[in-house]
C-alpha cells in the first residue's frame, strides 16, 4: 500500500509541478486558440512566467514552512540525547554511481552537518534513511553515497544505513523498526529515555516531525538547508521556478499527508514543552506510590549489535 502512494504521487506530481502545469496550460491553450477559453490559458501561463522571472514568489510560501520549528540551542537541551536521524535527500545517486565518488545537491547540509553532531554525541547511534525517489531508476539510491561519504570521513562504523525508503513516511516507518530493534538490543538507557535529533531541510521539517510523531518517533527538530531570501526581485525565471516547484511539493505534501492519515496535524507545531512537564509532573503527583519500588525498575536489556 506504501509502494502504491508512492506511484500515485509521483504521477500526480508530473502534472501539477508549477513549470509542468504552466506548459501544458500554455500548449492547450495553443490547441484551443480559436477559442476565448484557449486565449485565456496562453496570456495566462505567459505573464505568469513573466512575473516568475521576476519576483522570487517561492520566499512567500517558504517562511511559514522554515519558521515552523527554529533551529534548537543544543547547549540548553534537558532531555538526553538517543541519537540522530538524518533523512536523504541531499545526495545525486546516479551521479555519484556514474563517477565513483559521492555528488551532492543543494541539500548537501543534511550530511554536512552530521560530523559535528557526531563529535557533540560521541556515544549517539546514528542513522542515515534514504533509498530511491526515482520512478525509473530505483537501483540508485541515497543511502549508499551517504555510507560512502562517511566512511571516506572516519564515521562509517557508528552509521546505520537504511536504503530501502522511497518517501518521508517510509522513512520514519524504517527509521522506528530500527530503533525498536536497537532497543531490545542495547543496553544504553538513553535509547529508552532519549530523544532523537531530526535532520532535514528547513522546508521540509513540518512534514517530518508530523510524519515521526505519528510513528511514535520523539525528535528533537534540528533543520538545516534554509533557503528563504528577503529579496522581492531576483531576475531568474529557471532560480525562481525552481524553487517554486520545491515549496508548492512541500505543501503538497503535507495536505496529502494530513488526507491519508499519515501524520495527525496538517501543519504540525513545535510542542509546548513547559505545558506538556506541568501536566506529567501532575500525573506524576497523582500516581500512588507502589508497596515494592524494584517493580518500577527496567528489566536489563540483551546484549547485541544493529544490522547496518
Amino acid at each position: 500500500m506504501t509502494d502504491l502512494f508512492f506511484y500515485l504521487s509521483k504521477i500526480f506530481w508530473v502534472v501539477v509541478q508549477p513549470d509542468h502545469f504552466l506548459l501544458l496550460m500554455l500548449f492547450v491553450g495553443l490547441l484551443l486558440w480559436r477559442r476565448l477559453l484557449g486565449v485565456l490559458m496562453v496570456w495566462s501561463s505567459v505573464l505568469i512566467m513573466l512575473a516568475l522571472s521576476v519576483f522570487p514568489i517561492a520566499n512567500y510560501l517558504l517562511e511559514p514552512l522554515e519558521q515552523r520549528f527554529p533551529k534548537p540551542d543544543l547547549t540548553q537541551l534537558e532531555a538526553p540525547i538517543a541519537g540522530i536521524i538524518v533523512l536523504g535527500g541531499g545526495e545525486e545517486a546516479e551521479l555519484s554511481a556514474v563517477h565513483n565518488m559521492p555528488q551532492f545537491n543543494r541539500a548537501a547540509e543534511r550530511l554536512m552537518v552530521l560530523p559535528a553532531l557526531m563529535l557533540r554525541y560521541p556515544q549517539a547511534k546514528v542513522i542515515f534513511t534514504g533509498g530511491s525517489g526515482s520512478l525509473l531508476k530505483p537501483e540508485y539510491r541515497g543511502g549508499d553515497v551517504a555510507k560512502q561519504w562517511l566512511t571516506e570521513q572516519g564515521l562509517g562504523a557508528r552509521l546505520i544505513v537504511e536504503r530501502d525508503s522511497r518517501n518521508t513516511f517510509q522513512n520514519a516507518i524504517y527509521s522506528r523498526e530500527i530503533i525498536d530493534e536497537l532497543k531490545k538490543t542495547d543496553k544504553v538507557d538513553d535509547l529508552v529515555g532519549g530523544k532523537w535529533l531530526l535532520v532535514t531541510s528547513a522546508f521540509h521539517m513540518p512534514r517530518s516531525v508530523g510524519v515521526y510523531r505519528q510513528a511514535g518517533v520523539d525528535v528533537i527538530p534540528y533543520p538545516v538547508d534554509f533557503r528563504q531570501l528577503n529579496s522581492q526581485i531576483q531576475l531568474s525565471l529557471n532560480a525562481n521556478m525552481a524553487e517554486l516547484n520545491q515549496v508548492v511539493r512541500e505543501w503538497i505534501g503535507l495536505g496529502a499527508y494530513y488526507l491519508t492519515d499519515k501524520t495527525a496535524e496538517l501543519f504540525p507545531r513545535p510542542l509546548d514543552v513547559s505545558a506538556s512537564k506541568t501536566s506529567q509532573q501532575n500525573i506524576d503527583q497523582s500516581k500512588p506510590e507502589p508497596e515494592n519500588s524494584n517493580l518500577l525498575q527496567p528489566k536489563p536489556l540483551l546484549d547485541g549489535t544493529a544490522e547496518t
